[in-house]
């Protein structure tokens, strides 16, 4: 089973961008960050697909 959550290094790789560029997708409204604990903020993979489909980022 794949996961459905990854953390922004994950996306950072997975997009082939720095973390920095993932948080600023995520100031910008690119990305929808959801924080599960105090110290973990995970991205939706659909979303970042979706991104990835719509920007040539990736």
């Amino acid at each position: 089973m794949e996961k459905k959550y990854y953390r922004a290094k994950e996306i950072a790789t997975y997009l082939g961008v720095g973390i920095a560029t993932v948080w600023r997708y995520a100031a910008t409204g690119k990305l929808t960050p959801k924080k599960i604990s105090a110290h973990v903020t995970v991205f939706d993979i659909k979303e970042v697909e979706a991104l990835c489909n719509a920007d040539t980022a990736c």
